[in-house]
């Protein structure tokens, strides 16, 4: 045996390579006396692969777990709601309370549906007495002379103006109660200068629809958007210029048909039952208009007939809980403009 290593190890006499850390020398087997020890690297003559912990594996750091290490979306927990009692009645409807779960506040009519009750809330007294008064400088207007019934006439067509496009959700408009209110002073000049004739409402609403179609097809908004502000400007250039009805009729129709639009809409809102004070009401306008047209059944047929288009125009103003706003505007405006028209209608009639 010599002390020479072998081809690729080492024997004996061969110098071990130096440990790495954290490497355990490899203990060699014993001989027996007169046995000859045998190499146990004999057989790697050419290729020597180094077995154990080195440095690097032994300090790389242990892997963790597929669950420790997976992103955990977290988790909302849905707040516990108290149910909230029903309002009291004869009680002002509120909102309820606030939530830090970003929640949609639930409005008024929607909780009514919800709870089985009606969503239209009616303006009340305190609009129906505004149009009361309303209607009353208007019948003062008129028996004092024309141009002191153009007062009271252009605060109607601006109130019906804006409150119709505030009863329907869109505010601020600017542009169409600007365009509403501005067909209804242009209708009321060219009636001026036209005798006060009624054919001129007619042209003032045909030009002020085309007016506000070109007006909408200029919109970038969407073509939803742009169909619902349409109708909406139309409708309420439409209210605003019919109100002129009041300035082509006759003074004395414009007189029994104010007075009797006023007690209309008081009477309806009495705190009572729906289908009670609609009859009151219409009541109330025959029984003002007969008293005012000279204790004549013309004057009570005109006061029932300007009661009806008050009461639709009521009804219009109290769709689905709206604010007090609107009733502000929209319901003391819109008993006044529907009958408007019908008052130059029955005063024409009944001569």
């Amino acid at each position: 045996m010599t002390n020479q290593p072998y081809g690729g190890g080492y024997g004996y006499g061969a110098q071990e390579p130096p440990l790495t850390p954290y490497q355990q020398p490899q203990s060699q087997p014993q001989a027996w006396p007169g046995q000859r020890y045998d190499d146990p690297y004999a057989d790697q003559q050419h290729t020597q692969q180094w077995q154990g912990q080195t440095w690097e594996t032994q300090m790389q750091p242990p892997v963790a777990a597929a669950e420790e290490t997976s992103y955990l979306p977290p988790q909302d927990v849905a707040p516990v709601r108290v149910p909230e009692p029903a309002p009291a009645a004869g009680a002002e409807p509120e909102y309820g309370p606030a939530t830090l779960a970003g929640n949609t506040r639930v409005t008024d009519a929607q909780r009514a549906r919800a709870e089985g009750r009606s969503p239209i809330i009616e303006p009340g007294m305190q609009p129906a007495l505004l149009t009361a008064v309303l209607g009353l400088l208007l019948a003062g207007g008129a028996a004092l002379g024309t141009y002191a019934l153009l007062v009271p006439l252009v605060v109607l067509q601006g109130v019906t103006a804006a409150g119709w496009f505030r009863l329907n959700g869109m505010w601020p408009a600017r542009q169409g109660i600007a365009l509403g209110f501005l067909g209804a002073l242009v209708a009321d000049a060219a009636m001026l200068a036209a005798d006060r004739s009624p054919g001129v409402i007619l042209g003032a609403l045909g030009v002020w629809v085309l007016l506000s179609l070109v007006l909408q097809l200029r919109s970038h908004a969407d073509p939803d958007e742009r169909i619902y502000g349409l109708m909406a400007t139309v409708v309420a250039a439409a209210l605003a210029i019919a109100a002129g009805g009041y300035l082509a009729a006759d003074a004395d129709a414009v007189v029994v048909g104010a007075v009797a639009v006023a007690a209309a809409t008081v009477a309806r809102a009495l705190p009572v039952a729906t289908a009670v004070s609609v009859v009151v009401a219409l009541a109330a306008a025959a029984g003002a208009g007969y008293a005012v047209g000279g204790m004549a059944s013309d004057g009570a047929l005109m006061g029932a007939g300007a009661a009806v288009c008050a009461l639709i125009g009521h009804r219009a103003a109290s769709y689905d809980y709206p604010s007090r706003f609107v009733h502000f505007t929209a319901g003391v405006a819109l008993p006044l403009a529907a009958a408007g028209p019908v008052v130059y209608a029955l005063g024409r009639v009944f001569g």
